[in-house]
Formats: C-alpha cells, structure tokens, sequence
C-alpha cells in the first residue's frame, strides 16, 4: 500500500509514475472523496475550535456568577453535530482505504517504461542451448512416454490442470525440492521453514493478492475464512505482520518449500498442456525482509540466489527485467528468470524475483527500529521462486532428452536420485 500523504500531496506524480497500472483505479471518486474528507475534517475542527472557545467563555461566566445557559445549550449542540459529523468521516475514510488498497505499488525509477511484455529487457543470458540433432519433443510428450506424467488420471480424479508424478517423476520433484532447501540453507543462508498452506483473509490482503484478486484464488467453504496459498511468499511475508523488527536481525533471509494453489481466472486457452500452467504446482520459495536502503542489493542477491539453481543444473536461461505495465500488482521491481525450452523452441518464466519496497509491509504493518532511540520504520520486502518445481521438471525433460527418448539426470541432482543418472522408459 502507497503512504497516504504521498496520495494526498503528490496524486499527479504518482499517477504518471503508475502510467497504465493505474487504469484499474476509479481516482475520479477517490479525488471525490478526498474533497468530501477535506470539507468534513474542516467543519469539525472548526465545531472543535468553537467548542474550546465556549469551554473558556462559560468557565469564566461561572468564575463571574454569571448566566451561562445559552452557551450550554450551544455546546450541546456543538457536540451533537460532532457525534453526526464522526460516522461521515470515519464512512468517507473507509471507502478511501477500499480504493487505496487497489492502487498498485510505484514502479522504481530503473524500471523500463513499457506497457507489454513485448517490452520487457534481456538483462543477461547463461548457458549454452542444447544442440540436438534431432527433433525435441515438448514435456509433455516425453513425459508420456516414459510413463512418469499421467494427465489423464489427474484429470479423471480431479480435473484439468492438475498431473499425477509417477516413479522417476515423482522422485525428480522430490529430489528438486531438497536440493534447492540444501543450497538455500547450507550456501545462501536462509532459514527454512514450513508455513501452513492454509492462510486468512488478512494475510492474503498483506501480500496484496486481496481484494483485488481474488478470483486467482481457492477459498474453502466452510464456517472459517480459509484460503488455499497461492505461494509461500503469503504465509512467509506475514509471519511478522503486526510485528517491529529488531534492526539488528535484518536482512531476515527465510525459505520454504510448499504445494501451491492457483484457480488461473481469465487464463483459459493459455497453456493448457504439460506442468507450465496448473492449479496445483510445488515451489520452493525465497523471502528476506531488509532495510530500506539495502533492498536493491538484496533484491539482485535474492535474484542470484535464484539463478545459482538452474546453473548448478545446466539449465540455459536468460534474465528479464520487466517494464512497468507487466509487472505484478505489488512489485517495484521484477526480475523473471526465463529458462529454455528445446521442447517449445521458447524461453518460459521459471522464477519471478521481486523487491516490493516497503509496500507490502505498509499492508501487513511490519515494522523495524534501527536501534532502541529511532523511531520505527517499514522493512522492505523481496521474494522470488527458487524454484517453481514442476517447470524445472520440465526444463530438466526437455533439456535433457535423447534421440532414443530417454532423459539424463543432471549431476548436481543424482545424489538426491539415489544415484541415478537418467530416466528410461519402463
């Protein structure tokens, strides 16, 4: 959430910053309402003023001995206008806020300035695209084949977009997940945790993922008000809502492996085949909580952290920096991590590395005090993918794959594979 004084003093500049991530927001009435609050707040603390000044007056009249009922009965009536005026504010105050949490975060000043993701910015590129010299079959086929990806199955017991993992595809999503927690934890530094799946309202609305979007998510019906976590950055993030930091603790660096839940509204027609685009996925996620002036260089550590996994596996990719009309709601600023595809003859996002500024911790009020004489501040917020999962499945079956349609095992995972070294079919 943007501070109110920079919406209340500086709206054109943060409009313009916002460019077109501001078409979702009705600022006719907000500017409205803001005029009304004006008015409102106005009238109170001039009822206010007049009540102090009637105080004096009939404090001095009963000092005289003197008649002091008709500045009592004008008291009264200050104070009745007050009790209307109080609700009215507190109306207009409220709808206020229901606009400012849909007003995405501010772009930061080195975000590229387009609309598409068209105009996004290679940043850099690693590794060699594999040179095969037959035609790559796309994950889905070869997943198929080797018996390791059953789509119809988890179509006939649950629905489209969800896969069942069978053998060696079952091991490879298990051995992925431990060997991103044991770099993460034993060579970046993070803490690992395991949060619930299941996340309130509030937390979701800290992360920004509510009110505005929550058509993208599962809701359970039921007595509670429980959602299925979109990813781990929800439950992650809000561990330390409500909370003032110790300056000294920061950066707080956390990882977590969980399922995640994602209902993909407004998506159908967009990758429907294989793992890219499911309603179910697995991820090991990256979250640190920094100070202010340190969030871009922990946002580009975060992003290294991200990249170290698909080089320990051979994986070519490529880094975007995304323009500010295809970044994500909260973000400041986004770097996606887009690995190859033989398969597809494409590069396909794998992870999103953002820094949310001190936007998400303005929603989830979490604070730091520098030391025990400051006052306190807001953290910063970054996280990313490291990694999602099942794309990397994919990235390792396409990368892979022979001419005889078996798959080799990268080396940097064989140990958590039990020492197996490729995948064949039976």
């Amino acid at each position: 959430m943007l501070a109110r004084e920079l919406l209340r003093n500086k709206l054109d500049d943060v409009r313009a910053r916002l460019g077109s991530r501001g078409n979702g927001v009705d600022w006719g009435v907000f500017l409205s309402l803001d005029q009304e609050r004006r008015s409102l707040l106005q009238e109170v603390e001039t009822l206010k003023a007049e009540r102090n000044r009637a105080s004096e007056a009939i404090a001095a009249k009963k000092k005289q001995k003197l008649d002091a009922q008709e500045l009592l009965d004008r008291m009264k009536s200050v104070s009745d206008e007050l009790k209307d005026l109080d609700p009215k504010l507190s109306g207009v105050e409220d709808r206020q806020k229901e606009i400012e949490a849909t007003i995405p975060n501010l772009p930061h000043e080195s975000v590229p300035a387009g609309e598409t993701a068209e105009e996004n910015v290679v940043a850099r590129t690693w590794g060699e695209r594999p040179a095969l010299d037959f035609a790559p079959k796309a994950h889905w086929d070869l997943g198929t084949e080797l018996g390791i990806l059953d789509f119809e199955r988890a179509a006939k017991i649950t629905g489209s977009r969800f896969t069942v993992s069978m053998g060696a595809g079952a091991l490879l999503e298990r051995a992925l997940v431990s060997f991103m927690l044991d770099l993460h934890t034993k060579e970046h530094g993070y803490t690992e945790c395991l949060p619930p799946f299941l996340v309130n309202a509030g937390s979701l609305f800290g992360t920004g993922q509510l009110p505005k979007f929550e058509q993208d998510l599962f809701k359970l019906r039921g007595d509670k008000e429980y959602y299925l976590i979109p990813t781990a950055e929800v439950p992650v993030t809000n561990l330390y809502a409500g909370e003032i930091l110790d300056g000294a603790r920061l950066p707080i660096a956390l990882t977590a492996y969980t399922p995640c839940f994602r209902a993909e509204a407004g998506s159908y027609g967009k990758d429907v085949r294989g793992l890219i685009r499911q309603h179910q996925f697995n991820k090991v996620e990256l979250v640190r909580f920094t100070r202010p002036e340190d969030s871009e260089a922990q946002h580009e550590l975060l992003t290294s952290h991200a990249e170290e996994v698909l080089r320990r596996l051979g994986l070519p990719y490529r880094v975007m920096t995304l323009c500010r009309g295809d970044m994500g709601f909260s973000a400041a600023k986004t770097y996606d991590l887009e690995v190859w595809l033989p398969g597809q003859d494409a590069y396909r996002e794998i992870s999103s590395c953002s820094n949310f500024s001190d936007f998400q911790a303005r929603r989830a009020n979490i604070r730091f005090r520098a030391d025990a004489k400051s006052k306190t501040e807001y953290v910063h917020t970054l996280n990313g993918s490291g990694l999602a999962v099942g794309r990397t499945v994919v990235a390792i079956l396409e990368n892979g794959q022979r001419a005889d349609g078996s798959v080799s095992i990268p080396e940097a995972l064989r140990p958590y594979c039990g020492g197996m070294t490729e995948i064949r079919k039976g």
